[in-house]
């Protein structure tokens, strides 16, 4: 909580990320230095204290061995043999009156400096249990004390051992380790500044590219390092998002060209029936009449056109409602049968079969769709064709199929995965009937965008000169057990 209250942790948050990347990277550098010197500088002043202690300790165990075996050959200490000691350590041993009656070493540090050097608070790693510490400015002195009996009496030995004599040295090793620890800091700054800004070159190139990016241009794409890498995944993410950006730039543009061009003839005819009848309709009754009859006909061209103009555009707004519920195919066939064979006067149109089955489906949309197919043959078959619509369930795998065919002048192949294209139109020379409207080419991409709302799968069966059959593959309605 004190982090995210403080001022200088605010503003962190607002610096570079190449600056938060080297200002993290250099308190690691910075921690992991402190943390290995600590240990280093911990580990040898415990070598140095455990040794003492281990020497001390040996010290203490031969003196009382060589005690027991008579080393002491006068009862008050004033005629003995040397006991053997390591080597540093001191021994003297003192009566009950704190006389002192033994000196292994008479030219070691009096008492009273010993006494007036003790430390108070010793240091972590010495074994305060057991010993003692003395120390001065170059030097550290181990100091224990064992209580012993010998010949009926009692006694003291203090036992001493420098643990070292170099305090100004390893002071010295503590200033040498913390200089070294801000070089490399300042080294871990300055290279891990270089070496960041080198890694985030490709991010300030993305940026750079995003500033350059022109609506009217967007051909422009980052240079990609051949580095497997998670900033060549981003550069390789940006250009892809804008291969789609200027493919949907593109296809706007196309859609708007083309809704443009489609919108124009109809105003065109109109216009110039306007001026006709303006010149010669009020005294022609015969110019009047044709006049009226092709400016109802284009504006009904032109309602339509906008109304699938309008659907389309709810559609790539996600505002296109759709309200699905369990449906009856077979009654949604029947009902576009009727209907289409009341204005399809030049086409015999054929119901084979409208078997009932439940989709989960909009009705309103499923009617469109299908309208939309049939209109498709109807268009693309000469007058005294056959059309035929048939609708079955394959109980195999639980669909339900509709197949509508025709023998109109049918489709290439290789105009038969770009149908569905919005305006898109196969060559009139060779796929038009003579006397047929013209259609727009958005049927069929309004007729996908159902589909692909529905699950249905449209397959395709067409040849140039022998007709075209259109297979609407959908699941029927499971209804879930409450």
């Amino acid at each position: 909580m004190w982090l995210r209250n403080n001022s200088i942790f605010k503003e962190l948050k607002y610096l570079k990320i190449s600056i938060r990347l080297t200002l993290t990277y250099s308190v690691m550098i910075a921690v992991i230095l402190l943390i290995i010197n600590l240990l280093t500088l911990s580990g040898l002043y415990f070598v140095l204290y455990h040794q003492a202690e281990v020497e001390i300790d040996i010290s203490t165990k031969k003196t009382m061995r060589q005690l027991e075996l008579g080393a002491i050959m006068d009862p008050s200490f004033r005629k003995s043999e040397s006991l053997v000691l390591m080597p540093g350590v001191v021994l003297r041993i003192f009566d009950s009156e704190g006389k002192q009656v033994y000196d292994s070493e008479p030219n070691y540090f009096k008492m009273e400096w010993l006494e007036e050097h003790k430390v108070e608070n010793p240091p972590i790693w010495a074994n305060t249990d057991v010993f003692s510490v003395i120390q001065s400015k170059n030097m550290t002195i181990y100091r224990r004390d064992v209580p012993m009996t010998f010949n009926g009496n009692s006694y003291d030995m203090v036992f001493f051992k420098v643990v070292t004599a170099e305090n100004s040295t390893l002071e010295s090793i503590k200033q040498i380790l913390l200089g070294a620890d801000l070089v490399g800091i300042i080294i871990a700054l300055l290279v891990g500044h270089f070496v960041i800004k080198g890694s985030l070159k490709p991010v300030r190139a993305l940026n750079d590219t995003a500033k350059s990016i022109q609506v009217d241009d967007l051909s422009r794409r980052i240079e990609v390092s051949p580095a497997n890498d998670e900033l060549t995944e981003l550069a390789n993410t940006f250009n892809t998002m804008l291969d789609r950006l200027e493919a949907g730039f593109k296809a706007q543009q196309k859609f708007v060209s083309d809704a443009s061009h489609e919108l124009r003839t109809p105003l065109t005819v109109i216009s110039g029936y306007a001026d006709m009848l303006e010149r010669w309709g009020g005294k022609d009754p015969e110019v009047l009449s044709e006049a009226i009859s092709a400016i109802k006909s284009e504006a009904g061209d032109m309602q339509a056109l906008i109304e699938k103009l309008l659907f389309l555009a709810r559609a790539d707004q996600k505002r296109q409602i759709l309200k699905k519920e369990p449906a009856d195919m077979g009654e949604i066939i029947e009902d576009g049968f009727k209907k289409i064979s009341m204005a399809a006067s030049q086409h015999e149109i054929k119901l084979l079969a409208s078997e009932g089955g439940i989709v989960f489906a909009d009705i309103v949309t499923m009617r469109q769709l299908l309208r939309i197919f049939l209109e498709n043959s109807m268009k693309y078959t000469p007058s005294g064709g056959h059309i035929a619509i048939a609708g079955y369930i394959d109980k195999e795998y639980n669909n339900y199929i509709v197949e509508i065919s025709d023998d109109g002048v049918g489709i290439a192949k290789e105009d038969q995965e770009k149908i569905f294209q919005r305006f898109y139109r196969v060559d009139s020379s060779r796929t038009r009937a003579a006397g047929t409207p013209g259609g727009t080419g958005l049927g069929l991409s309004i007729a996908k965008w159902i589909a692909d709302r529905h699950d249905i799968k449209i397959s395709l069966e067409s040849e140039l000169g022998k007709g075209t059959k259109f297979i609407l593959t959908m699941p029927l309605y499971v209804e879930e057990n409450s």
